[in-house]
């Protein structure tokens, strides 16, 4: 099996993933949205997006699907099952539906855009996706403040997927430090060295620069 990546979001947390998970499979750097490059990755994934998985006459696209495919490969309770699992579906939808989904509203106007030259900076997005964030973080603050991992005595999918926008948080300037539950429990994430360098050993150009200007004073 190989693995089709790049440093972005969801890609970096496939690549996590499957470095934390020791999964035996084969990386590959891929762009199918870079000039000529479309059809060739059209068959494995029609909305040219990443990561995708793929396998002799198969494939398969979308971080979380990937992270149970691997998960059930190498055995592994990474991708909770039996009682644990409707909790940790319940996380892996709040994360994409809150906390993710304010990370992302406010990197993409401060990280993405600047990165790719898609346009200035939306003040108004990103005031909307901070008021967001606060009102996820105000949740999971005092979920956190009583235990080390979302789901279980140890880490889970549900933490690598609630966390996917953390680590462009120099780009997003998300006011971590005013919940304290939660950055001890992103430090103690930044500790697996899977998710801390995730393309470590993997030939993995650098994301473009965002704009530091996007960042508040």
């Amino acid at each position: 099996m190989k693995l089709l990546f790049s440093r972005n979001p969801n890609p970096r947390l496939a690549v996590a993933v499957a470095r934390h998970l020791k999964a035996e499979i084969a990386f590959e750097f891929a762009s199918p949205m870079a000039p000529g490059q479309a059809e060739r990755y059209r068959a494995l994934n029609p909305n040219l997006t990443l990561p995708i998985l793929a396998g002799s006459g198969w494939s398969l696209w979308e971080a979380d699907a990937i992270a149970c495919r691997l998960s059930r490969d190498v055995g592994s309770d990474f991708w909770r099952s039996e009682d644990d699992e409707p909790d940790m579906i319940r996380w892996l939808s709040w994360a994409k539906e809150r906390f993710a989904f304010a990370c992302d509203m406010v990197h993409f106007e401060r990280g993405t855009k600047q990165r790719y030259g898609l346009g200035p900076i939306n003040q108004a997005l990103v005031e909307e996706g901070l008021q967001q964030f606060h009102a996820a973080a105000t949740v999971l603050e005092p979920e956190l403040s009583g235990r080390e991992w979302l789901v279980g005595n140890s880490v889970s999918y549900a933490d690598f997927r609630m966390a996917t926008f953390l680590p462009f948080n120099d780009a997003a300037g998300l006011p971590l430090d005013d919940y304290p539950s939660i950055r001890r429990w992103y430090r103690r994430l930044e500790a697996i060295d899977a998710w801390r360098d995730p393309f470590q050993g993997l030939e993995a150009p650098p994301l473009p620069p965002a704009n530091s200007e996007a960042l508040p004073d």
